[in-house]
């Protein structure tokens, strides 16, 4: 019975049998180390799209999730300072009480604490965050409080004068989501601002002692200001609620697409390890009996 020996073109075949398998593992092992199934969006076919949106989702997410951190920080700063502006407020309501009609003493330690207490007031609606004015409006590189005019003169108890604010119109407010934006300002001419720094700036620029109606009309004041102070404080409070939990679904929807696209792109590692383990067992079969072919010669056959 004869034997034919394996021809040129059979040897060639083998080979190129052998350099697939080789191209598929160099695959596999970029899959392992990176993985990945593909650097290469080309490489996914009819889901290279729904990658990309997925991508560019979880991008646009962090985009609000950052602006949302930005702006509860803000609110976090202006909520303390407001707290703060409600201290004196209160501190300003019992010096006043205790202000008897005609006592020299207590008017005297009352129009002095409130001096400083309008320089207090100034300080904290000139509150920065990250070097900028927070009660400024958007004009956020000016200080919004100017007492060089404002605390000269003893003002009315009845009427509002905003004549200290340098800054605007102005609301601050932040997108966090395609549907959803959140105003959160409050600027140093708010009514309730106002009304602290008038019966702060009536009391200071009194005479001693302090007359019964002085201490009627600024106690009045001080009343609708701290209730004026409280308000602006449950809204920067409802504000920053919003905010927090417009910032935690945004969070979500980041993991969940991050997932989806992790699903749609990523490698079982552990499976590609155990098929590369595979792809070298074949590939050193191929090259050895591709050594043992090409080693074949017609006086080695008749030996």
């Amino acid at each position: 019975m004869a034997m034919r020996v394996a021809t040129f073109a059979q040897s060639e075949q083998m080979i190129a049998g052998a350099l697939r398998t080789q191209a598929v593992m160099a695959e596999k092992q970029v899959q392992e180390s990176s993985g990945v199934k593909s650097e290469d969006y080309g490489s996914f076919g009819a889901t290279s799209q729904q990658i990309v949106n997925l991508q560019v989702s979880v991008t646009r997410a962090q985009s609000y999730i950052d602006a949302a951190q930005v702006a509860d920080s803000k609110v976090q700063v202006m909520y303390s300072a407001v707290g703060s502006m409600t201290d004196i407020i209160t501190s300003l309501r019992s010096q006043l009480s205790a202000a008897t009609v005609g006592s020299t003493t207590g008017s005297a330690s009352a129009i002095n604490s409130a001096g400083q207490m309008l320089d207090e007031m100034a300080s904290l609606l000139n509150t920065q965050y990250n070097g900028q004015y927070v009660f400024s409006g958007a004009r956020t590189t000016t200080a919004p409080v100017d007492l060089s005019s404002y605390a000269s003169s003893t003002g009315s108890a009845t009427t509002a004068d905003t004549s200290y604010y340098q800054g605007d119109g102005e609301i601050a407010s932040v997108r966090v989501s395609d549907q959803q934006t959140v105003s959160y300002g409050v600027t140093a001419d708010n009514a309730a601002f106002e009304q602290v720094m008038r019966v702060l700036r009536l009391v200071a620029n009194s005479s001693s002692p302090l007359s019964s109606s002085t201490i009627t009309d600024a106690l009045g004041v001080a009343e609708t200001a701290l209730d004026a102070t409280s308000a602006v404080q449950t809204k920067l409070s409802n504000a920053a609620s919003q905010i927090e939990t417009a910032s935690s679904r945004q969070s979500d929807y980041k993991s969940y697409a991050e997932t989806l696209s992790s699903d749609l792109t990523g490698v079982d590692v552990a499976a590609v390890t155990a098929e590369l383990s595979t792809y070298q067992a074949q590939l050193t079969a191929s090259y050895s009996a591709i050594s043992k072919i090409q080693g074949l010669n017609l006086a080695s056959y008749l030996k």
